[in-house]
């Protein structure tokens, strides 16, 4: 049975796919860039917001415009990251029970910490703990280990009973590098043939499923 629940945002609570790729697209325009469609987008996140913008700027961080295009992303994305923005259905009553079974649940993402802390703190009143990528304090973000580290010391538990929960192979490779096992959801950015191509071997299809996953034998 595991006790700690350490879940990924993007894609695996929340749905933030449309307001990441307004924010992208707005960025690009500004500077006179190529838009990106939405399935474009899905393929760039995953690994913060400077790869995303990194994946969408034609030439990167060569791109001498980079930098520039970067700073008017997050400025646009702080003030419209709740425009469409939502859980995915289910999700708000599975946090209820976990927390009902008295599960310690937290939140780590790629996401800047500032948007990390506001989204979490407006949709998931559940989340004990959010933590963004904040590499400049000496956290290092996934898929490194420090992120998933840090909210099981501000929860004041250890990785015994711990489990990760995220939709990518970033979050795989981040499970892994933290030693926990990982439950990859369905609903989220990527398909099951993608994470099983990745090492995936537990899914559920529905918010609902993970209350009996995490309460059954270790």
């Amino acid at each position: 049975m595991y006790s700690t629940i350490i879940f990924d945002l993007d894609g695996t609570l929340l749905n933030t796919l449309n307001d990441l790729a307004a924010s992208t697209n707005y960025a690009l325009r500004q500077s006179g860039m190529p838009e990106r469609t939405i399935e474009e987008v899905r393929r760039f996140v995953g690994n913060g917001v400077r790869k995303l913008i990194e994946r969408a700027v034609p030439e990167g961080e060569d791109n001498p415009l980079f930098e520039e295009t970067f700073a008017t992303f997050k400025r646009h994305y702080l003030e419209h990251n709740m425009d469409t923005t939502c859980p995915y259905e289910g999700v708000g009553e599975m946090l209820r029970q976990l927390r009902q079974q008295g599960k310690r649940l937290a939140v780590v993402s790629n996401k800047f910490c500032t948007a990390t802390e506001e989204l979490v703190a407006h949709f998931f009143p559940e989340i004990e703990v959010a933590i963004g990528e904040n590499e400049a304090g000496g956290i290092k973000k996934k898929p490194a280990p420090d992120t998933v580290m840090e909210a099981l010391r501000r929860l004041g538990v250890d990785k015994t009973g711990a489990v990760y929960v995220g939709d990518s192979d970033v979050d795989l490779m981040t499970a892994r590098n933290s030693g926990l096992p990982c439950i990859s959801v369905l609903w989220g950015f990527r398909d099951k043939e993608f994470l099983l191509q990745h090492g995936a071997t537990t899914f559920i299809e529905k918010p609902e499923e993970l209350s009996s996953v995490v309460n059954s034998e270790l």
